[in-house]
């Protein structure tokens, strides 16, 4: 009797679902009947046979809500990687995340083949310092098999108590056994933007994520580098490498500031709302001066979307890796009881109507990744003419220099080179226009 009863509750649920879209499909008929059909009733009598056994056979007891959650849930994951059911506890913290301050390791996740897959770790967190890379996959989370969790238990599992330690073990492109990385967790508060000058003229703007208030931290970043470097750049490099990506109208913001008319990104999807149009207004921050935007694998999402729109316009020169290639917009649902999903619903295309989905962008200049060393010594000093015996003057009546000293940004530029060789290679290109220009 109870197994009846079960059965016809489930049954009767969908059932009423099914004429309720039923009777919408038939009001539509006419014009959108190559869009939609009626849902199939043996496969709805099938889901309800096998919602029944499970309550009646699995080994531990397991309530309806629990099934209809993980129902709910494996619809959206069948779907893509990023459509995801959200509880409660995981609507909040996702909010938490778009605000800059969340607890846990640092890392923008994604599923890929039943492992997570790290597409970037955050700047200045536990992850990044720990050593985790854009592209690693991580197969366990301590002890516990990443294989057949889905996204949500396993960012569940590495979120914890500020202080507490987890171990990751990842497997890496090039290694040939896994790396097991211990991290200690922490609060993770996210500055948007950073800034510097790399030398007079030449700025150094950081992005590691798109945020709520990114535009207007690009905006207050520029200013202090102006008053910095007393006046207008000559050059700037936009660093997104690493860059998971993040809120849509924050990658517009920060396109807009550097571009002064024309299209930025345009969404296309089914549902109306989901067509969108983004064009930039006439305020240029750089007043044209040139950019150099550096990305890599790690760089997704909204990072490509500005360096799209930058690159379609030919505002600025794309150099590093070629990006991660997500070019799908996600819309969060919020539901009763304080849920939400996590939908996509629309791809985006950059002004010129490159679909970046799967297939990433492309920089203008390819830069592998290397590892340099200088091959001078510390008493290294190349033999000039000058230091040769005898040798002639060169005639010029003026009087003699003094022998300059290396400054305290001589040498930071010659680590530049050693520590972050894309870095010096963007500065190298800006000076290269910059001379041009003259």
């Amino acid at each position: 009797m109870q197994k009846k009863s079960l059965w016809g509750l489930v049954l009767g649920m969908f059932l009423g679902i099914f004429i309720s879209v039923g009777g919408n499909v038939l009001a539509e008929r006419g014009s959108r009947s190559s869009e939609t059909e009626v849902l199939p009733f043996e496969d709805l009598r099938t889901f309800t046979e096998i919602f029944g056994r499970i309550k009646r056979d699995y080994v531990e007891p397991v309530t309806d809500k629990q099934l209809l959650e993980h129902a709910i849930r494996g619809m959206l994951i069948g779907l893509d990687p990023h459509s995801d059911y959200l509880t409660g506890d995981q609507y909040k913290e996702l909010q938490e995340g778009t605000t800059g301050q969340f607890g846990g390791l640092g890392i923008e996740v994604t599923m890929e083949n039943g492992f997570v897959k790290v597409v970037s770790p955050i700047d200045d967190t536990p992850a990044q310092r720990a050593g985790v890379r854009a592209g690693d996959l991580v197969v366990r989370l301590d002890d516990q098999p990443v294989k057949g969790m889905s996204l949500g238990d396993a960012v569940k599992l590495m979120r914890g108590d500020p202080g507490s330690r987890i171990v990751l073990t990842i497997m890496r492109e090039g290694e040939e056994a896994p790396l097991k990385i211990e991290i200690i967790r922490d609060i993770i508060k996210v500055k948007s933007v950073r800034n510097r000058l790399l030398e007079k003229d030449y700025g150094y703007l950081r992005i590691s994520s798109f945020q709520s208030k990114t535009g207007e931290g690009l905006r207050k970043a520029m200013a202090e580098l102006e008053k910095e470097n007393d006046g207008k750049l000559k050059g700037l490099v936009l660093d997104l490498r690493n860059n998971p990506g993040g809120v849509l109208n924050a990658a517009v913001d920060v396109s807009d500031a550097f571009l002064d008319k024309g299209l930025i990104v345009y969404t296309e999807g089914r549902i109306e709302n989901s067509e969108m149009r983004f064009n930039a207004s006439p305020d240029d921050v750089l007043d044209g001066a040139p950019i150099v935007v550096l990305i890599n694998a790690g760089s997704a999402s909204a990072s490509e979307i500005v360096a799209g729109a930058l690159q379609d316009h030919r505002r600025a020169v794309i150099m590093g890796e070629k990006s991660f290639g997500k070019g799908s917009v996600q819309t969060v649902l919020p539901t009763s009881g304080g849920a939400a999903v996590k939908l996509t619903t629309a791809r985006y295309f950059t002004p010129s109507g490159r679909s970046i989905q799967a297939e990433g962008i492309e920089p203008d200049i390819q830069l592998a990744r290397y590892k340099l060393e200088s091959v001078e010594g510390p008493d290294f000093k190349p033999v000039k003419e000058a230091d040769l015996s005898r040798h002639l003057t060169n005639g010029n009546r003026s009087k003699k220099k003094p022998e300059s000293k290396d400054t305290e940004q001589d040498q930071e530029k010659s680590k530049l080179e050693i520590t972050d060789y894309p870095l010096h290679e963007a500065l190298m290109l800006l000076k290269g226009i910059a001379i041009l220009r003259n």
